[in-house]
């Protein structure tokens, strides 16, 4: 099969690699790509933004399936426009896809399926807004409506905080994503990443990760795209994983099959798992990053069967199959990242991922000739998997300490909370 494989990042890098593996695949593309997806697909510079040209491309190449790997192009409906003209495509419709693209969307699913989430108000008034956080109290979260690359989510602890990330939306930070603004109640309790694979009626339990937000250790500095992650989620055990599929997943599928606009592609829910049970604190519509490196890491099926059963209807009838390790992933990101940051400077000591082993998965990176340069805020990914999330934290960083960058940064205590758990044990 001839694929084409959309994005840029570390999450694409995991994708291809791992698709690279099936002895179905016969050649593999990738729009735009990086320097380390280079090395297992041939890159193309076509503008994924012009649904017209990626369809020529597809017929002009004789590709047989298109796998969208970032948010934005599933939201603008580039999944819709490649069914139309015939093409098979990996991903949610636009309409399934606001379950990413609208805070507020997802909250009307899970009124109308009364699936377990956070209190909120939905507000188009910045006035409106601040009255209903000042009756609320802090701590308080604060949401951007739209897609915000993972930075419209303010975790407010004080009543300041909260009316200036009210603030900062209406005035346009996040852009057209802040037009409207969702604010929910602050949940207590331990957060995990669990993903599915939907075919529009089926379900198939993938894994679970767990990611670090934030900047700096100690969970210290601002919120970014990702920092790190493991697999699995120790919180989220067999009885955890079989009431979130139970009260979750299954009637957020139900609900969008009657609603006309099936769900098929990968559903990640954002879950915080709390006294009272798992609660849905967000959808996202594609795999995470990082928490798809470390869920490839781990996965010992063919990722392209998974694939073409979803596309294809017959979920009910795959499997996923894991390996016992965990895996973790230590995001490299540039200093200043998630401000403002250097582009351009050289990476060295960089080897092809293998096969086995530990893996750099490229992220923001470009080549220069033989030079691989910094591209991007978050960069690099350093992925191992280990008997324990220990020991895949000291195979991870052993592999950073060989890392030639002097322009980069990472968190050192990637995996803390679950390697608590297991010296307690």
């Amino acid at each position: 099969m001839k694929l084409l494989l959309i994005g840029s990042g570390g999450r694409e890098h995991a994708l291809a690699w791992a698709l690279a593996k099936s002895p179905k695949l016969t050649k593999l593309y990738a729009a735009p790509g990086n320097a380390g997806i280079a090395e297992v697909a041939e890159l193309t510079d076509l503008d994924v933004t012009d649904h017209q040209a990626v369809t020529g491309f597809c017929r002009d190449k004789m590709i047989d399936l298109v796998v969208v790997g970032p948010e934005a192009p599933l939201v603008a409906g580039l999944v819709d426009d490649l069914d139309a003209a015939g093409i098979k495509a990996f991903g949610p419709t636009k309409e399934a896809a606001q379950l990413e693209g609208s805070k507020a969307f997802t909250k009307g699913v899970c009124d109308e399926a009364g699936i377990p989430t956070a209190a909120y108000g939905r507000f188009a008034d910045v006035d409106a807004a601040l009255a209903y956080v000042r009756a609320q109290g802090a701590p308080i979260v604060v949401k951007a409506d739209g897609l915000a690359a993972g930075k419209g989510v303010v975790v407010a602890m004080t009543l300041e905080e909260a009316e200036d990330a009210v603030k900062a939306c209406f005035e346009g930070t996040f852009g057209a994503a802040g037009a409207e603004v969702v604010i929910e109640e602050f949940l207590e309790g331990e957060e995990a990443s669990f993903f599915v694979l939907s075919d529009g009626k089926n379900a198939l339990a993938l894994a679970t990760a767990q990611d670090h937000k934030r900047a700096y250790d100690g969970d210290e500095g601002p919120n970014t795209g990702g920092m790190g992650a493991y697999s699995p989620a120790p919180v989220m055990t067999d009885a955890v994983v079989a009431d979130v599929m139970r009260r979750i997943i299954e009637p957020t599928i139900a609900t969008l099959a009657r609603r006309g606009t099936p769900f098929k592609g990968v559903l990640y829910a954002g879950l915080m798992i709390g006294k009272d049970g798992p609660k849905l604190i967000e959808y996202n519509t594609r795999f995470g990053d990082p928490e798809c490196q470390v869920l490839m890491m781990r996965l010992d099926s063919d990722l392209l069967d998974l694939i073409l059963a979803s596309v294809e209807g017959t979920l009910d009838a795959a499997e996923a199959r894991w390996k016992d390790d965990a895996a973790l992933t230590v995001v490299m990101a540039a200093k200043g990242y998630p401000g403002a940051y250097e582009k351009g400077t050289e990476i060295r000591g960089l080897k092809p991922v293998g096969s086995d082993g530990p893996a750099v998965f490229h992220a923001g990176t470009k080549r220069d000739g033989a030079r691989v340069l910094a591209n991007g805020g978050r960069v690099l990914n350093v992925t191992a998997l280990g008997e324990t999330v220990r020991a895949a934290q000291e195979s991870a960083y052993r592999v950073v300490e060989t890392i030639d960058w002097p322009e980069g940064f990472c968190r050192s205590d990637i995996g803390w909370r679950a390697i608590a758990r297991e010296d307690k044990n």
